[in-house]
């Protein structure tokens, strides 16, 4: 039998690349693994293009409106990556659950885990959302904004804040299908809800139409409708059945002994994404020192950054369900092997990226503004943040296949003392004390990130990950 299925005809290499984009049935612990990564990565390095295009479609637009405009963009989305961090954690821990258990062929433990983290985070998400809705004026101006942006501003605030629960539930949702090995089907959801964006976000900012012009205020509205009814979207597909996942009715009840190891290993990778996350806020709050233009130039660049990183994101994620699912197939050096390998693509991805990105900075930020205070600081930050490519790529696969083998732990010690032990100290010494200013603050995200990869990369050739439970 294993003669036969070894001279069976491999799919070609485009035939792969339809398959992935359709949807696969393929058991991700056995056969070629790099058909495996294939048809993993590119339904999710696909979905996290689609996350990217919120920000930079959002930004296009916004920056019409001026720089103070983006700069209320730029203090939201630092406040809103503690919400991002998470619903990153428990999408984490969902993850890994979910992969373990379809790796020990257990779709209704699966199934069970699923609808403990949705229940989990709708109930996180409240916490976090309600009291945004009154405070939104109050978190601009401890943010440091001006009068004029904390005017301007505080709608768009109140609705990305406040109504944060549907990043929680959409990037959840996700999470049990790249855990399944259906990242087709996440990636199918963001077609959705960024094709809604797309065509909201200048018909709510600019009034066109019979829709109201909203302002900046318009690009949140048009945000979070793609966003909820992505939401819809996924839930739907999750009660109707996927390839290898389905909720029934019958799952749809609180198991507490579930619940407790996804709240145990979500502490510590929300913990991980906080720590993370929270850093950002604090160099924005250094930047935002330096003035609206220098917040606007930051704001536009790490847009763009952001792009080409949440592919290699996606890339990251496949590795993290290949480590789940051959761990819990009891194949954990398999699991190795597709680290290393992912890692080596990501790295050739985002070097190349990055050399673009550092080539042609200036171009890039005209696309978005043309004021002459804010293209000079955005193309110096675009091409400090992109000469870190090569670090970037490796460290975020080393510490998804952490996160993958459920490992929590090392990801978060790593965080923090590269993090908040590094970068942040170092981004005041370099901007403040030794008068770098914002670049400084740029510099020192370089440093902490190749910091942060070598590290990761140590850590894991210890192999201490592989004797996880989960």
């Amino acid at each position: 039998m294993d003669a036969v299925a070894a001279t069976a005809r491999q799919p070609t290499l485009w035939e792969s690349v339809r398959e992935a984009v359709r949807g696969s049935h393929q058991d991700y612990t056995t056969g070629s693994l790099n058909r495996a990564i294939l048809l993993l990565a590119i339904p999710m390095v696909l979905e996290m293009v689609l996350e990217s295009l919120f920000a930079v479609v959002d930004v296009f637009w916004v920056a019409r409106l001026g720089s103070n405009a983006v700069a209320t963009v730029g203090l939201t989305e630092s406040m809103l990556t503690l919400v991002f961090a998470v619903a990153l954690g428990l999408g984490m821990s969902t993850t890994a659950m979910v992969a373990r258990r379809i790796g020990e062929k257990d779709p209704e433990g699966a199934a069970v885990a699923s609808v403990q983290a949705i229940g989990l985070g709708v109930v996180v998400s409240a916490v976090m959302g309600l009291p945004c809705l009154f405070l939104a004026r109050t978190l601009l101006r401890l943010m440091g904004a001006s009068q004029e942006i904390v005017l301007a501003g505080s709608g768009y605030t109140r609705i990305a804040l406040g109504c944060s629960g549907v990043v929680v539930l959409l990037t959840l949702n996700n999470a049990v299908f790249r855990g399944a090995g259906d990242a087709v089907i996440a990636m199918r959801v963001l077609w959705v809800s960024n094709l809604i964006n797309l065509c909201l976000d200048p018909c709510l900012i600019f009034g066109l139409g019979p829709l109201p012009r909203l302002g900046v205020t318009g690009a949140a509205a048009a945000t979070l409708t793609g966003r909820s009814i992505g939401v819809v979207y996924q839930l739907l597909q999750l009660l109707r059945g996927s390839r290898h996942i389905r909720v029934l009715p019958r799952h749809i009840r609180l198991n507490l002994g579930v619940m407790l190891r996804l709240v145990r290993v979500s502490l510590t990778g929300i913990l991980q994404f906080a720590i993370a996350h929270t850093s950002w806020i604090a160099l924005v709050r250094i930047i935002s020192i330096f003035g609206s233009a220098a917040l606007a130039g930051y704001t536009i660049a790490i847009r763009v950054v952001v792009f080409a990183i949440l592919p290699s994101w996606g890339l990251s994620n496949a590795a993290a369900t290949l480590v789940g699912q051959n761990l819990g197939a009891r194949k954990p050096e398999r699991a190795e092997r597709s680290v290393w390998k992912t890692g080596l693509y990501n790295m050739l991805f985002l070097g190349s990226v990055g050399m673009f990105f550092v080539l042609f900075a200036e171009s890039i930020i005209r696309l978005f503004t043309h004021d002459p205070a804010v293209v000079p600081l955005g193309a110096a930050c675009l091409r400090i943040l992109s000469s870190g490519n090569i670090a970037y790529a490796y460290g975020m696969v080393m510490l998804q296949a952490f996160n993958g083998a459920g490992d929590t732990v090392t990801p978060t010690i790593v965080n923090f003392f590269g993090f908040w032990m590094l970068e942040i100290p170092l981004a005041y010494l370099l901007s403040i004390s030794l008068g770098l200013r914002a670049n400084g603050v740029y510099l020192s995200i370089l440093i902490a990130e190749a910091a942060i990869a070598a590290t990761s990369m140590l850590l894991f050739r210890r192999g201490r990950w592989k004797l996880q439970q989960i």
